[in-house]
C-alpha cells in the first residue's frame, strides 16, 4: 500500500485572514495591554505598536513573495535551507516546533486558570487534558475542521474588539447612559501620553512583539492553500490593516478611558480576569455580567492560540520530515492530508510539559523560558531568507516579473524588519542587560544558545556553508 505524506490544498482566503487575525489577538491585547498603559503611558505604548506592526507588515510582505513562489508547510525552515545554509533552515525548525510545542502546554495551563473563575473546585489538569483531547480532535479530523473552527473563535475575538471600540469611543467624544463624554484629559495626565522614556517604551516593544506573534502563520498554511497565489496576497494586505488598527485604536481607547497610573491596570494577568482593560471599561458602561463576558471571550482567545499552536507545531514537524531534518516517519499523512505522527508526538510533548507544569515547576518555567524568543527568531529568518532571495534573483539575472507577488520597498522592507527584530530581543530584559544579573540573562535569552546548539549540531555534522547567492536554487 502506497504512503500518504501529502497535505491537502484544502485553506480558502477566508480561512487564511481569520487564522492570521485571530493568531494575534489574544491575551496580549485582551489583558496585557493594560499593562503597557501602565508602564509607557498611552502614547508609548500607541507607537511601540505602530512601530511592531510596521515591522510585521514588512515580514509578511517577506512571506509573501517566498510563499506565492514556493508555496510549501512549514516554509521558515524550507526557505532558510533554500536561500541561506540548511543549518540555518535545521535551526529554525526545530525551534519553532519546540516554541510552539511549549505554547500550546502554556496555553492548556492557562485555560484551567479561566475556567475556575467559574469552577473553581475542578482539578486545573482536568481541565486543560479536556481541553487538550478537543484540539487534538479537531486537528486530526482535517485541515478543513482545523480551519473552521479557527475561523469561528476569530469571529468571536474580532466582534468583541470592534464593540469594545465602538462603545469605548461613544464613552470618549459622546458620552454614554446619561454620562458625560470623557474627552483625552488622561492623554495630558501628568507624565502622560508618554512615560518611562526610552527604556519603558524599549519594554513595551517587547509586549508589542509577542502581542502580533501568530501573523505569521500564513507562511505556514501556504502548502494547505487553493490558491496561494491570490489568497495569500490577499490575506497579508487585510491582515495586516486589521490588527494595527484594533490594537492601535484598542490602547488608544484604554488610554482615554482610564487613567495609565490606575492600580488596575498595572495589575492586569490572566490570574485576575476581573481587572482585564476590556472588563474594566464595559463595567464602566455598567454592563451586566462584562467579566463573565470578557472571561469566556479570554477562554476562546487561548483555545484559538492552543489550536494554532497544534497546528503550527505538527505542519513545521512534517515538513522537517519531509526535508529530512526529522525522521522521515513525521512526513507521512493521513487519506485527508493530516500528519498524524507528527500531531501525535506535538500532542504527547505538549501532554508532558503540561504535566511538567504540575509536578516539577522549575523544569517548566526553564522550558517556557527556553520557548521565550523563539518567535522573533524565526521573524528573523524569514527576513533574511527573503532579503538573500531577492539578491538571488538580481545576482542570476532573473526576471522579478515571474514573482506572483512583490514585497514592496525591497531591501528597505526585510533590512527594517532584521534591525527592529534584534532591539526586540536585546530588549527582552534590558534591565538585567544593563546591570549584568547572569542568572536573568540566562533566562530570558535561553531561546538564543538553543538556536545556536541546533545550527551548530547540523553545521558540525553535515559540514554545510552559506549558500552562494549564484547557486541558490530558483
Amino acid at each position: 500500500m502506497a504512503e500518504h505524506t501529502e497535505v491537502k490544498r484544502s485553506l480558502r482566503t477566508r480561512h487564511l485572514s481569520m487564522i492570521a487575525l485571530g493568531g494575534s489577538i489574544g491575551t496580549g491585547l485582551f489583558v496585557a495591554s493594560g499593562a503597557t498603559i501602565s508602564k509607557a503611558g498611552p502614547g508609548g505604548a500607541m507607537v511601540a505598536y505602530v512601530a511592531i506592526g510596521i515591522m510585521v507588515y514588512f515580514l509578511m510582505t517577506s512571506l509573501g513573495e517566498m510563499a506565492t513562489y514556493i508555496p510549501v508547510s512549514g516554509s521558515f525552515s524550507t526557505y532558510a535551507n533554500r536561500f541561506v545554509d540548511p543549518a540555518v533552515g535545521f535551526a529554525l525548525g526545530w525551534n519553532y516546533w519546540f516554541n510552539w510545542a511549549i505554547t500550546l502546554a502554556v496555553d492548556l495551563s492557562t485555560t484551567a486558570i479561566i475556567v475556575h473563575y467559574w469552577l473553581p473546585t475542578i482539578p486545573g489538569w482536568l481541565i486543560s487534558l479536556f481541553f487538550l483531547i478537543v484540539i487534538f480532535f479537531i486537528n486530526i479530523v482535517s485541515v478543513k475542521t482545523f480551519a473552521e473552527s479557527e475561523y469561528w473563535m476569530s469571529l468571536i475575538k474580532v466582534a468583541t474588539v470592534i464593540a469594545f471600540i465602538i462603545v469605548g469611543g461613544a464613552m470618549i467624544f459622546f458620552g454614554i447612559n446619561g454620562k458625560p463624554a470623557v474627552g483625552l484629559s488622561n492623554f495630558h495626565y501628568k507624565q502622560a501620553p508618554f512615560v518611562g522614556g526610552i527604556p519603558a517604551m524599549l519594554s513595551v516593544f517587547v509586549v508589542a512583539g509577542f502581542s502580533f506573534q501568530g501573523t505569521e502563520l500564513i507562511g505556514i498554511t501556504a502548502g494547505e492553500t487553493k490558491h496561494p497565489e491570490k489568497s495569500i496576497p490577499k490575506a497579508i494586505k487585510q491582515v495586516f490593516w486589521r490588527i494595527l488598527i484594533f490594537y492601535v485604536v484598542a490602547i488608544f481607547v484604554i488610554g482615554a478611558l482610564i487613567p495609565y497610573t490606575s492600580p488596575q491596570l498595572l495589575g492586569s494577568s490572566v490570574k485576575d480576569i476581573a481587572i482585564s482593560p476590556f472588563t474594566l471599561v464595559f463595567d464602566k458602561l455598567g454592563l451586566v455580567g462584562a467579566a463573565d463576558i470578557i472571561n469566556g471571550v479570554i477562554l476562546i482567545a487561548v483555545l484559538s492560540a492552543a489550536n494554532s499552536g497544534m497546528y503550527a507545531a505538527t505542519r513545521m514537524l512534517w515538513s522537517m520530515g519531509e526535508m529530512n531534518f526529522a525522521p522521515k516517519v513525521f512526513s507521512k499523512t493521513s487519506l485527508r492530508g493530516v500528519p498524524v505522527i507528527s500531531l501525535i508526538l506535538t500532542g504527547v510533548f505538549g501532554l508532558v510539559v503540561l504535566l511538567l507544569s504540575i509536578v516539577g515547576k522549575n523544569f517548566y518555567e526553564l522550558l517556557v523560558a527556553a520557548s521565550g524568543l523563539t518567535g522573533f527568531i524565526a521573524w528573523l529568518g524569514i527576513a533574511w531568507s527573503h532579503y538573500r532571495f531577492r539578491r538571488a534573483f538580481i545576482v542570476q539575472k532573473k526576471d522579478l516579473g515571474v514573482l506572483k507577488y512583490k514585497a514592496p520597498l525591497f531591501p528597505f522592507g526585510p533590512l527594517l524588519a532584521i534591525f527592529l527584530g534584534i532591539i526586540v530581543i536585546l530588549g527582552q530584559d534590558i534591565n538585567s542587560l544593563v546591570s549584568f544579573n547572569w542568572f536573568n540573562l540566562l533566562i530570558s535569552y535561553m531561546s538564543i544558545p538553543l538556536f545556536i546548539g541546533f545550527y551548530l549540531y547540523y553545521k558540525i555534522k553535515y559540514k554545510t556553508k552559506m549558500i552562494k547567492l549564484e547557486d541558490i536554487e530558483l
